[in-house]
Parts: C-alpha cells; sequence; structure tokens
C-alpha cells in the first residue's frame, strides 16, 4: 500500500495519517443565523440573515512509539500559532477550502520511564475561513 493511500487528510502542510496522527471521527456542525426581531405582545419575528459558522472537531489518537514520535501534537500547535488559514484536502484530493485552528487539546497515557506517554488523544477545533484567501 502506498503512503498516498494512508493519507486521511492534509491541512496546510500537517498531514494526518493511518499511520502517524489519525482522527478517529470527525464532527461537523453547521450554524445558521436568524436575527430576532421583539414585537409588543407577540413572539419575535425571525429574519433569515444567512450562514453562519462551520466547524469541525477531529478527536484522535497518537502513539508516539509507534510511529510520528512524540512532536506531532507540537508540530500542530506550531501550525495553529502562525496564525494563518490552512487549505484542507482530503485523502482523495478533494479541496475543501481554507480553515483555521481554534483549540488543541491532548492528554498523554500510559507512560514510559522518563515521563514520555505511549499513547496521546487529541481534538482539534477548526473554523471554516472561505473558500480562497480572498
Amino acid at each position: 500500500m502506498s503512503n498516498h493511500t494512508r493519507i486521511m487528510m492534509k491541512l496546510g502542510s500537517y498531514t494526518f495519517g493511518v499511520d502517524t496522527a489519525a482522527y478517529q471521527s470527525l464532527s461537523r456542525t453547521t450554524k445558521y443565523r436568524w436575527a430576532k426581531h421583539d414585537r409588543p405582545g407577540k413572539r419575535p419575528r425571525l429574519e433569515w440573515s444567512g450562514p453562519g459558522e462551520e466547524i469541525i472537531s477531529l478527536p484522535g489518537t497518537v502513539y508516539p512509539t509507534y510511529a510520528g514520535g512524540l512532536d506531532q501534537i507540537d508540530d500542530m500547535r506550531e501550525i495553529a500559532g502562525a496564525g494563518d488559514p490552512l487549505q484542507m484536502v482530503d485523502g482523495y484530493g478533494t479541496v475543501h477550502g481554507y480553515w483555521c485552528i481554534t483549540n488543541i487539546r491532548e492528554t498523554g497515557r500510559y507512560f514510559l520511564p522518563g515521563g514520555a506517554p505511549q499513547k496521546i488523544d487529541f481534538t482539534m477545533d477548526l473554523i471554516y475561513y472561505g473558500a480562497s484567501l480572498s
């Protein structure tokens, strides 16, 4: 099996893969905006005001002693800390526009002598930036 078929997704220069940082699920929330207009003695009237935020949450697992090493979550944080929207491309080559990393959580488990975790659970949260950078 080629390395390409083991890629789940690329987010900017970061690669999520079966052999490295693999997300276990992908949760996508799309919000829709409705403005509320109060009316005396009646329920508020709602007015469609357009699409809202689109958010993706990627919970996953890294086994640093198996593949990819201990720096994988630090690499995620470095990319997020640059403050740039990142192009998302899935493993089939479909471009999903640009996304911004808003949050990274990690939990280390099953520690080796010296404190290195054998398993790291992570969650990366993203918000949609747009189809292009312009």
